[in-house]
């Protein structure tokens, strides 16, 4: 699915061409995605100039200047396509303004879109248990030991939990902990100081340098331009079981199951 610098590259995508435009009309194609589609959606948006956009973990936001915020999530397979040359069946939700045409597009249909108040938004259900935003400065190194200290669960779940951090997906995770020397394996609450110290900046170099690349292109992603992010070229760790570690020169790199989702890890880097 679209994890963190996918919905970054995809807003930064759309903000190219749909900041400061007005909404000159809204389609459905269909009453729902995963959920319904707000009932007053088409007439809050249609005739609304979209002020600014935004991120908060793997949602995507669209502000308006009538104090609404439309939010999205793009699912498993979800994408938003920019004057796309033709209308395809899983169109579900199209913005027109004066000179585009914006398509989210979702085959499996396990995105959906909401609409809030902008000065509510905080206390969206799905934003108000969140942790801080890995970019951001909230997160640090203390904030990382307060959450976990006395946590027997494995570090790479924790960093999971959206309460503890907002955003972080098993991708990621699994490179920051790589780029970090941390097992991913490890008692949340016997990783020290001094591994969180190096897991922070890892964690955000990796985000960054997918952002940079425009996310990693597995099953259905591709950026709303249509082309392809290429972060899936710099994997470290992730997909790469049986083959040899690109770090050192004695680990192979193993794939083990935690929590139902797939780790991998280099054994002879991450004690």
């Amino acid at each position: 699915m679209p994890e963190l610098p996918e919905v970054e590259t995809t807003v930064r995508g759309l903000a190219r061409f749909l900041e400061g435009e007005r909404v000159e009309r809204l389609l459905l194609n269909r009453p729902d995605m995963r959920f319904p589609f707000p009932p007053n959606l088409r007439q809050a948006m249609t005739g609304a100039r979209i002020t600014g956009l935004g991120r908060r973990a793997k949602y995507g936001l669209l502000h308006t200047d009538r104090d609404t915020t439309m939010i999205f999530h793009l699912g498993m397979s979800g994408r938003w396509r920019i004057d796309p040359e033709t209308d395809e069946k899983h169109d579900h939700l199209v913005i027109e303004t004066a000179g585009n045409r914006f398509a989210l597009n979702d085959p499996r249909r396990f995105g959906y879109v909401d609409l809030v108040d902008t000065v509510a938004l905080d206390a969206w259900p799905a934003f108000a248990m969140m942790g801080p935003e890995p970019l951001g400065d909230a997160l640090d190194a203390d904030h990382l030991r307060r959450a976990i200290r006395g946590r027997k669960q494995a570090i790479k779940l924790l960093l999971l939990d959206q309460k503890i951090v907002a955003g972080l997906g098993n991708i990621y995770v699994c490179e920051a902990l790589f780029m970090a020397g941390i097992h991913p394996r490890k008692a949340g609450g016997r990783v020290y100081r001094p591994a969180l110290e190096r897991l922070v900046p890892a964690i955000r170099a990796v985000l960054e340098q997918s952002i940079r690349d425009g996310g990693s292109s597995l099953r259905d992603y591709a950026r709303p331009d249509g082309e392809l992010g290429y972060f899936a070229t710099r994997f470290q760790v992730y997909g790469r079981e049986g083959e040899p570690c690109l770090r050192c020169d004695d680990g192979v790199i193993r794939r083990v199951v935690q929590g139902g989702r797939s780790t991998w890890f280099c054994p002879a880097c991450q004690g």
